[in-house]
């Protein structure tokens, strides 16, 4: 790996380092809140009575709200196996390529 190389990651790892860090000391108090509670403080701003229409599927079977780390493990549980086939057909393609030129 040429020192170039290694220096234009180191930057690009520095960006992504400061990407991620400046959020977190410059919304000091911030409410990071998903969509789904922002959507139901609008509706119930602008009609006080509304009742949803259905209930979630897991909440019937838990009997109540489902804890927010559950959600979180549930959500980070579909995002592996999501990433996970998407990284598998990637290196199909990868392979696919590789034995196409090797065979030539």
């Amino acid at each position: 790996m040429k020192s170039t190389d290694k220096k234009m990651i180191a930057a690009i790892l520095a960006v992504v380092a400061l990407i991620i860090m400046i959020p977190l000391f410059v919304l000091k108090g911030a409410e990071f809140g998903g969509s789904d509670d922002a959507g139901s403080q609008v509706v119930e701003s602008i009609e006080a009575d509304y009742e949803p229409w259905f209930t979630p599927v897991l909440e019937r079977f838990v009997g109540g709200e489902i804890p927010g780390e559950v959600e979180s493990l549930m959500f980070c549980i579909q995002t592996g196996i999501g990433v996970g086939i998407i990284a598998f057909f990637i290196g199909r393609f990868v392979e696919r390529k590789k034995w196409e030129s090797s065979s030539k």
